[in-house]
């Protein structure tokens, strides 16, 4: 309720705004108020998903707010390099990003906690501890020292575990191994003797094809596919402990965002929570067929990690928490301890109620196939 009230009322002020500048100022007027953003991506040009997500919410601003404020995207590589929309963003050289806060853990080691956790909160729970229990507010302040404001504005959902050249059977197989994995869950894996080399998506296809890394997580099956890392291998890992449930961020510069009219700041903050849940809706609508394609089409393998494997991912993705949370300024551990308090509260409801069905969806009986 809460959430359709603050579109509805955005929405509304978008297009009063739309309508007043409209009837109150001649047609020139109009033309010396428009605004004009840039917004740089981590996405290679025409990616599905992520980079048709800031496409998306770019067309969005720009049509809510009837014409004022148009955003202009750029793909990874054509303004700045792929991991420097943070940089970009608070020095002014482009006044919006679309990318995930994990990227930024070298700088500010609890920013993935707004973007994923190695076995940390799913979408749902991650959304309700954002929007009810603190989280957006401790963002704004981890970001704030840096001219920054940040937005959620997608999510990939559960990710796979990755791409393998070789099976993973026991937590032996990992050590000296190079695989591509970013943030929390790419600290994990170096615990357990991985070779961690984070790469951006468009260096992947590449560097595993040519055996400069034995290794590759990117998102899921959607992503995964169009991506083509199937020609390479066929060893297809899950489940993906490192992320459960990553959100995008859309983070703008806080001195343009302050300039902006009330209600163009409205337009803004609609747009990315309607996005946010565009995304999360397109990558659940995308994914299962993108799988089936993969499986029957291209030969893959669905290869579980075994039990002892995901302990071992449990136990170091457990210490690198913990690392975050000893070795953190006042902020820092404010961030990690609301989240693992709100972790802890949520693991009984969420066992009952999603867990308990998707358990019980799961028991074999007979059910139309349509």
């Amino acid at each position: 309720m809460r959430r359709r009230r603050f579109l509805t009322g955005a929405l509304t002020a978008g297009a009063t705004g739309a309508a007043t500048m409209g009837g109150a100022f001649p047609k020139p007027a109009i033309a010396q108020d428009r605004i004009e953003w840039k917004m740089v991506t981590a996405w290679p040009k025409g990616l599905p998903g992520l980079g048709s997500s800031a496409e998306r919410l770019a067309e969005r601003i720009n049509q809510l707010s009837g014409g004022r404020l148009t955003i202009k995207v750029y793909a990874a590589g054509e303004l700045v390099s792929p991991l420097q929309g943070f940089a970009a963003v608070s020095q002014g050289t482009a006044e919006m990003a679309h990318d995930f806060s994990l990227y930024h853990i070298g700088q500010m080691p609890a920013a993935g906690f707004f973007s994923a956790v190695p076995f940390g909160l799913i979408p749902s729970e991650f959304n309700g501890w954002m929007n009810f229990a603190g989280g957006q507010e401790l963002w704004d302040e981890l970001y704030d020292a840096a001219g920054v404001k940040p937005f959620l504005a997608g999510n990939t959902g559960v990710q796979m575990g990755g791409w393998f050249l070789k099976e993973v059977n026991t937590v032996a197989d990992l050590k000296g191994r190079k695989f591509s994995v970013p943030g929390y869950g790419g600290e994990a894996l170096k615990k357990l003797g991985v070779d961690v080399m984070p790469m951006a998506s468009g260096e992947l296809f590449a560097k595993l094809q040519d055996g400069a890394i034995d290794g590759a997580e990117w998102v899921g099956p959607y992503n995964d596919l169009s991506l083509g890392l199937y020609k390479i291998t066929k060893l297809y890992y899950w489940p993906g402990f490192q992320e459960p449930g990553t959100g995008l961020e859309c983070i703008v510069n806080k001195g343009k965002f302050s300039a902006l009219p009330d209600d163009l700041k409205q337009i803004v903050a609609a747009a990315c929570m309607a996005e946010n849940d565009l995304t999360a809706a397109e990558y659940s609508g995308r994914s299962p067929a993108a799988l089936a394609t993969l499986v029957n089409e291209h030969d893959v393998q669905l290869k579980k990690f075994s039990r002892d494997v995901l302990v071992a991912f449990g136990n170091a993705s457990s210490e690198v928490v913990q690392g975050v949370l000893d070795n953190g300024d006042d902020v820092t551990k404010r961030i990690v301890g609301s989240y693992l308090k709100y972790r802890k509260t949520t693991l009984n409801w969420t066992r009952v109620s999603e867990g308990g069905f998707l358990a019980a969806r799961d028991l074999g009986f007979n059910y139309p196939t349509g």
